[in-house]
């Protein structure tokens, strides 16, 4: 049975002089029963008491991502993923739909804190065939449900005419090339890296490989200015900007939903739009994007 205190025992608890507490219970509704003559008083009613008496109780922060008719999508940005957002907002003017540019590795983290509703990324494997799993097995407690967005194709920027005669990144290494690069959290960045590497060229001697820059466009805008030479990025990016384009390679751009919250609304309206010609539409207007995957789920390949 829960104890029991007296009025001496609950005195002593709340640290106040014995008389005060029958002052308590006539005015303040302290929790109280009187058996045979005396007043008793259960332990665990007094602390709720106590509790329930507490002024500028600090207020647990409501998760962002239990708030109705908002979406948070965060991770890697995409110029076709910008334009479609835009599409859910006109087509659900009563949502709010938000972008938060981190880099796929950053989307990880925040959707590992609860932070969005939707990561996009397209980090490549070890194997350079398989995408994310591998990543969201590290970063994240459990796997999520991976739901294929586009694939699109990625390369260089080169100028208008490709003056400098570039052929590839075996070229950056000669020392002369200024490069415009991305964020580390960035899968382009891991993608440049990588080939780099295979090339045998000390990231180190690269000019302008710390000038680092948040998305595809400002790079883009880089090239264009001719602030940089050469610059990763997206087809899509280097047709709005009329720059040349060296491809490296096609790649998937998948969108990572937790599984308790995949059923969501935000994310099925979001997720409904890849199956829509509206969205289509968008897709068809830019280069560098193949929608054969758009709004599939997609599973690691066996082993």
């Amino acid at each position: 049975m829960e104890k029991l205190l007296s009025t001496k025992e609950v005195a002593e608890f709340l640290g106040v002089n014995e008389k005060m507490i029958y002052t308590l219970i006539n005015e303040k509704g302290l929790p109280a029963t009187r058996i045979t003559g005396k007043w008793l008083f259960p332990k665990h009613l007094v602390e709720q008491w106590v509790v329930s008496k507490t002024v500028n109780f600090p207020r647990q922060p409501e998760s962002a991502v239990q708030v109705p008719n908002l979406l948070l999508v965060a991770g890697s940005n995409d110029i076709l993923l910008d334009r479609t957002l835009a599409l859910f907002r006109r087509q659900n003017p009563e949502h709010v739909a938000l972008f938060g540019n981190l880099g796929s590795l950053g989307g990880l983290r925040a959707l590992r804190q609860g932070l969005c509703h939707i990561a996009t990324s397209h980090l490549a494997q070890e194997n350079e065939e398989e995408y994310n799993f591998s990543f969201a097995a590290t970063e994240l407690e459990e796997l999520p449900a991976v739901v294929n967005f586009c694939r699109r194709e990625q390369g260089l920027f080169v100028p208008k005419g490709n003056p400098r005669n570039i052929k590839g990144v075996a070229d950056i290494g000669a020392g002369e090339l200024r490069i415009a690069n991305r964020p580390l959290e960035a899968s382009t960045r891991l993608l440049l890296d990588r080939e780099l590497n295979k090339a045998g060229i000390d990231c180190r001697k690269v000019k302008g490989y710390d000038r680092e820059f948040n998305s595809h466009l400002e790079v883009g805008l880089e090239v264009l200015s001719g602030r940089a030479d050469i610059g990763p990025g997206i087809r899509a990016v280097a047709s709005l900007l009329d720059l040349d384009f060296l491809p490296l390679r096609w790649e998937r751009f998948d969108l990572l939903i937790p599984k308790e919250g995949f059923f969501a609304k935000g994310p099925q309206i979001f997720l409904e739009l890849l199956h829509g010609s509206d969205f289509r539409s968008l897709a068809e207007s830019l280069p560098g994007y193949d929608l054969s995957l758009s709004g599939k789920m997609v599973y690691p390949q066996s082993r």
